[in-house]
């Protein structure tokens, strides 16, 4: 008797006792720094559909994400502002474009160095920042002034967009050349169009968990998130 009072009091216990809470599933998106506002955004849309999972981002430079991802950094998937950047990585997944961008020239509110057009950026006497060379929004910008006929005089060059940004936003420097999205998610900063072709961006699982997250980056939601943002159609 006593032995099957026990027995049914663990039975009880048992019956009371709450559910295990399941594992979250952590995604990783290495993705190119300009995509920052937009893909946080669609991270918040795509958890509040998917419980239990929890996108984790790593944002900087297109060609440094790809060295890390190289060098054996774990991730699920990969945004990149330039096509050739990966193309280069050689992913297993075929990547697929899922926005467009275009160049802007970048100036603290106001415009106090009266930076017309990117003939300004040779003026020695204006604080020049632009990202480096062998990141997509550097390599850009040096398309443009090599075509322009233009050598820049740079006084500083940053390791990705928001970098520019964050000097022309604090009026460090008189201008830079950063992405239009960059320009309207950003406060103390101005743009000035220029004549730019639209840039591809790429995305490309890693592992097959990164297959889902592209899949909403594609979808009417994802969509929209980044047509918000100022980003083009693919």
């Amino acid at each position: 008797m006593r032995l099957l009072l026990v027995a049914a009091l663990l039975v009880g216990l048992t019956a009371c006792a709450p559910a295990p809470t399941p594992r979250s599933q952590t995604v990783t998106v290495f993705a190119a720094a300009s995509l920052t506002e937009s893909f946080e955004e669609i991270a918040d849309a795509y958890e509040d559909s998917n419980p239990g999972v929890d996108i984790v981002f790593n944002f900087g430079g297109s060609s440094g994400l790809a060295a890390q991802l190289a060098e054996g950094a774990p991730a699920d998937a990969f945004a990149a502002a330039s096509p050739s950047v990966m193309k280069a990585a050689a992913w297993g997944d075929e990547p697929v474009v899922f926005a467009t961008n275009v160049l802007q020239i970048a100036v603290p509110a106001g415009n106090p160095g009266e930076v017309s057009g990117l003939a300004d950026f040779a003026h020695a006497d204006l604080e020049i920042a632009l990202c480096s060379p062998e990141v997509p929004c550097g390599g850009g910008a040096a398309q443009l002034f090599d075509a322009a006929g233009i050598t820049p005089s740079v006084d500083t060059y940053e390791q990705d967009v928001k970098a520019v940004l964050t000097k022309i936003s604090l009026g460090e420097v008189d201008a830079g050349v950063v992405y239009v999205t960059d320009v309207l998610s950003s406060d103390g900063v101005d743009g000035i169009p220029i004549d730019s072709e639209p840039v591809d961006y790429p995305i490309a699982a890693v592992t097959d968990r990164g297959h889902a997250f592209i899949d909403f980056v594609m979808s009417a939601e994802g969509q929209a998130i980044l047509k918000a943002a100022g980003f083009g159609a693919p």
